[in-house]
């Protein structure tokens, strides 16, 4: 079948891609920027790519007519606080005026569990997404889903951050509200077993596990899997956006993020049918076991996708490619250039840094830049890195951005996404005599951002001297 996938560089969409390449499907992978498509070259030689943002007028050449399927994975919630509601609609319109140029039979589309009356904004407009995509020229199948639980997922990393860091916790009264998570797993087997499946076509189905459990419960099964000792309080009185900032900053989630997930988490998200796993034959597997397989994963370095590397977790939603290019003029820089002993061992340290690893010195200097970045509405440290020494294009690394990963050509380029008066740029580069140049460039803004390069000087001197060394030593 030759299979459209919207939001292809997501964390389902990257799930998707090498199961329907195994199945022997031709892909279409539809995203707003095709650099920011964090696959390796094998699997790029294997699909097509086209750039479309379904926020902006139809360009109806830019899809092949011939379109059996396409999932619809489009999620606009970090994006805003405020109008995420009607990107969302918006983009399923667009959509559908796409599509119906094309010969497309099925649409399958990823929404959320949405069985009580008074729902979220975040839960009514999933609805409305799907009651939009309903209008279309196609046969649509819509799986509702729980909380997915997967290594890299938001809600996973979300329950990770807060177990593993606050072995004591005072938390909202949410925490008591039923759910029933879903292994990332099942989800692409009911994603999967629903394509081409004519039985399957106009229905709206629930998927979930087969665990009915409170946010309080999730996080004590999660501390007993993992060893730790874990005691949580609720606190009633706590508002929303008391909420919303408690998980900001004790997680890695940004703010838009938090603040509408605590919107959702006061509604109980609960399946009401399992007609699906009848039609397909498929079991869910438990929380626990869910639990257990994700951090198989993340110990043997498999994570394929982390809701981190999407733009939804950084300060810039659109364009981040106009970045590319290194600015020149009207820029401070602070080069240093050191010759290598070993080419291949620097080159490794290069790709591995950040997250676990560190930035190979001052690290505690980097930690409390992560702490104001926090404080001040940035992304802080705590995105770290998907995997331990691969790093594609568009990969967020700590609170920078990658925008060049040529390991073949020695380059890696980072942009930050901290919150600086300007913009800025770290650039690694091995020429061909084996000499390693390091580049921080700052074009500041306004007289603040002259006066924020010069306070760092210091700083500069001590950590980017001991990193170039580091990294270049025997």
């Amino acid at each position: 079948m030759r299979i459209l996938i919207t939001g292809a560089n997501g964390y389902i969409g990257m799930r998707l891609l090498p199961l329907l390449i195994n199945a022997g499907h031709e892909l279409i992978c539809c995203v707003r920027d095709k650099n920011r498509l964090s696959i390796d070259e094998d699997t790029k030689n294997k699909v097509s790519v086209v750039e479309i943002d379904f926020l902006e007028s139809p360009d109806f050449t830019k899809l092949p007519k011939e379109i059996d399927a396409a999932y619809y994975l489009i999620h606009s919630m970090s994006s805003s606080t405020t109008d995420f509601d009607k990107k969302e609609e918006i983009s399923a319109q667009n959509f559908n005026a796409y599509v119906a140029h094309t010969n497309i039979k099925q649409v399958i589309y990823l929404s959320g569990i949405v069985n009580e009356k008074n729902l979220s904004k975040h839960l009514w407009s999933r609805k409305n997404v799907e009651e939009t995509l309903y209008k279309g020229n196609y046969h649509l199948t819509v799986l509702r889903s729980g909380i997915i639980v997967g290594s890299g997922s938001s809600s996973f990393e979300i329950i990770r951050d807060l177990c593993e860091k606050l072995p004591l916790m005072i938390t909202p009264k949410w925490v008591n509200t039923k759910t029933q998570p879903i292994a990332i797993r099942d989800v692409l087997n009911f994603m999967i077993g629903v394509l081409g499946n004519q039985n399957c076509y106009n229905e709206s189905y629930d998927i979930s596990g087969p665990d009915i459990l409170t946010y309080k419960q999730m996080l004590y099964q999660y501390a007993k899997t993992r060893g730790i000792k874990l005691l949580i309080f609720t606190l009633p009185i706590m508002t929303p956006k008391l909420s919303s900032y408690w998980l900001y900053f004790v997680t890695s989630t940004s703010y838009k993020l938090a603040l509408n997930l605590v919107d959702s988490m006061s509604i109980p998200v609960i399946a009401n049918d399992n007609r699906l796993q009848q039609l397909l034959d498929i079991k869910p597997m438990t929380y626990k076991r869910a639990l257990e397989l994700a951090f198989i994963k993340i110990e043997q370095n498999q994570v394929v996708s982390s809701w981190k590397d999407s733009m939804i977790s950084s300060r810039f939603k659109k364009d981040i490619q106009k970045y590319i290019t290194v600015p020149k003029r009207g820029c401070f820089k602070d080069q240093k250039i050191m010759q290598l002993y070993n080419k291949e061992k620097a080159l490794n340290r290069i790709w591995a840094i950040g997250g676990e690893t560190g930035w190979y010195y001052g690290n505690w200097m980097w930690k409390i830049r992560g702490y104001i970045d926090k404080f001040f509405g940035g992304v802080g440290l705590r995105r770290g890195r998907t995997n331990p020494d691969q790093i594609f294009s568009g990969d967020a690394l700590d609170f920078w951005r990658v925008l060049v990963a040529d390991k073949n050509n020695m380059r890696l380029l980072l942009f930050a996404e901290m919150r600086v008066p300007g913009e800025a740029w770290l650039e690694f580069d091995i020429d061909e005599n084996n000499i390693l140049h390091q580049t921080a460039t700052f074009r500041p803004k306004g007289i603040w951002g002259r006066i924020y390069w010069y306070m760092m000087i210091p700083f500069h001197y001590f950590i980017f001297g001991g990193m170039i060394r580091k990294i270049a030593s025997k």
